[in-house]
């Protein structure tokens, strides 16, 4: 490999979030923002946010969320929270945002927390709990045949057939069967687990969700956005539950509003 491919390698691997310690030198004015996903997605969910965010000078890493148990995944984005030199910008979709409320608390360069149509439970509170308290989420009847774990456990997926309603009606068809076909399954006791004490308590909220989110309900999501003293909640009309793929541009610009906040 020459030099011009090295110095092209580099810059690719910057990019993508995967050169994390050469890209935060590079951008050392601004925090790292780290993106975590939530069931039934993959890291790629941030594709269009991340390209939205590296086009205003941030350092993006998209975690890999396990999806396993919500205190097993928060420790794992707190370790990598962690690891990150200056201040960070979490943001959570889905139940993802159960998981940066609990992996925040106690961090202390997690200076804001966004919630991308997401959950923000108080301690005790469970995703399934949270999602039932409105009128209006049809999840449970989206939900394919659970996979029986070799420990006991579920691993739950949304039917594929139903996907694009449920879950993406606002992205091109054919981009939802992709979407369907690579979901990230979600281990039922995740949803199931009470949450511990919630960072949004101590760090400012921003919180941003669909009108039309079918996942969980908008009053659940407004109810939770109210009750977090959230700075700043942007409605997007009409957006289904992963605006994040659907409105990757308000998305960014609302991360930045809480990146540059003082």
């Amino acid at each position: 490999m020459n030099a011009k491919q090295v110095i092209a390698a580099g810059a690719a691997a910057v990019s993508l979030g995967l050169g994390a310690g050469a890209a935060q030198a590079a951008s050392a004015s601004k925090p790292t923002v780290v993106l975590v996903h939530g069931a039934f997605a993959g890291s790629d969910s941030w594709n269009g946010v991340a390209a939205e965010l590296n086009a205003k000078g941030y350092t993006v890493i998209a975690a890999a969320n396990p999806l396993r148990s919500v205190r097993g995944d928060a420790a794992y984005v707190r370790s990598l929270t962690s690891s990150i030199a200056g201040p960070v910008v979490l943001v959570g979709h889905s139940y993802g945002g159960t998981v940066i409320a609990n992996a925040a608390t106690g961090q202390q360069n997690v200076k804001a927390l966004v919630f991308v149509g997401a959950f923000a439970p108080d301690k005790g509170e469970t995703v399934i709990e949270l999602s039932g308290r409105y009128p209006g989420g049809t999840l449970g009847a989206a939900l394919a045949p659970p996979v029986r774990l070799a420990d006991g456990g579920k691993d739950l997926y949304i039917d594929q057939s139903r996907f694009h309603a449920q879950f993406a009606a606002d992205v091109p068809a054919q981009s939802a069967r992709l979407m369907a076909a690579t979901q990230r399954p979600v281990a039922e006791a995740a949803l199931t687990e009470a949450s511990g004490e919630p960072a949004w308590k101590s760090i400012p909220s921003w919180f941003i969700y669909g009108t039309a989110d079918k996942n969980i309900p908008p009053e659940a999501l407004k109810f939770m956005a109210v009750r977090a003293g959230a700075r700043k909640t942007v409605e997007l009309a009409n957006a289904s539950h992963v605006p994040n793929v659907s409105h990757p541009a308000e998305i960014a610009n609302l991360i930045d509003e809480a990146a540059t906040a003082r």
